[in-house]
């Protein structure tokens, strides 16, 4: 095709146990249609238990990645998840100045579902500065958007303020996972430049939620990939999302891996 669509370059790390990053990533851009390629960031030795050991590539050779991708087959969005230190945070954000039309899904990935630290103190820092500006969206759940902003996000009023500040500081759009909150339903808000859209969900009681956030993010680039507004492929990778933690496959003793989503 002259102007192929759905290509999304995935900027994540490996997770060993198959049920989120890189692999979640793949699977969900795959499912819903686009085509995905990746720029590993770290390997980690992780199960359904936990993070038991995280490698960091080198920088320079996660820019080699991204670079050689890009040259050959190009990309119509970037999804940015596990970056695991600032100096690779720093090297993406330095290479994405020299992309500026490519749009960026980011997932500030900070803790594993299982507890474990994914991004250190110097990372998130250098995120919130170089990375959060360069996003098209941003998809916190509501521990990371405490620490992106310092707000105590406990309600959906607390809720729209964080996100108000995560645009202040300059992402074009906050996609705010509820998941955190109490209740039957769960609230995720999109907020962005004259938009403000809640999707509503009922809460499934499982413990099969790894991967959830890579796969919502990975699933809402593939719909941009396509040519998707922010709402539609917000509203379809939500849809996905709950379909796939209905579809896990019940595997592992801890916090097992989705399943196969339908939108």
């Amino acid at each position: 095709m002259s102007n192929p669509r759905g290509r999304v370059l995935i900027v994540a790390g490996s997770d060993s146990g198959g049920g989120a990053g890189i692999q979640a990533d793949l699977r969900a851009v795959t499912m819903l249609g686009g085509f995905g390629m990746t720029a590993i960031t770290a390997l980690t030795a992780q199960n359904t238990l936990g993070v038991f050991g995280v490698h960091p590539l080198p920088p320079d050779f996660v820019i080699q990645q991204m670079r050689v991708v890009l040259d050959d087959i190009g990309a119509d969005v970037i999804k940015i998840g596990m970056l695991g230190n600032a100096e690779i945070t720093d090297s993406v954000a330095d290479f994405l100045e020299t992309i500026p039309d490519i749009p960026v899904v980011l997932d500030p990935v900070m803790v594993s579902t299982s507890g474990s630290a994914l991004l250190d103190d110097p990372g998130m820092s250098a995120m919130k500065r170089r990375l959060l500006p360069r996003a098209l969206v941003v998809t916190p759940n509501l521990r990371e958007a405490e620490a992106l902003t310092g707000l105590p996000v406990r309600t959906l009023g607390d809720m729209e303020m964080a996100a108000a500040e995560l645009l202040t500081v300059g992402a074009r759009g906050v996609l705010l996972k509820g998941g955190h909150l109490d209740g039957n339903e769960l609230v995720d808000l999109l907020m962005a430049s004259g938009l403000r859209a809640e999707f509503r969900h009922p809460r499934i009681d499982t413990r099969h939620t790894h991967g959830t956030g890579c796969t919502l993010a990975s699933a809402i680039a593939a719909g941009l990939a396509q040519g998707l507004s922010l709402p539609q492929a917000v509203e379809i990778a939500c849809a996905y999302v709950q379909s796939a933690i209905r579809n896990a496959p019940g595997f592992g003793k801890g916090h097992g891996p989705l399943g196969i989503g339908k939108a």
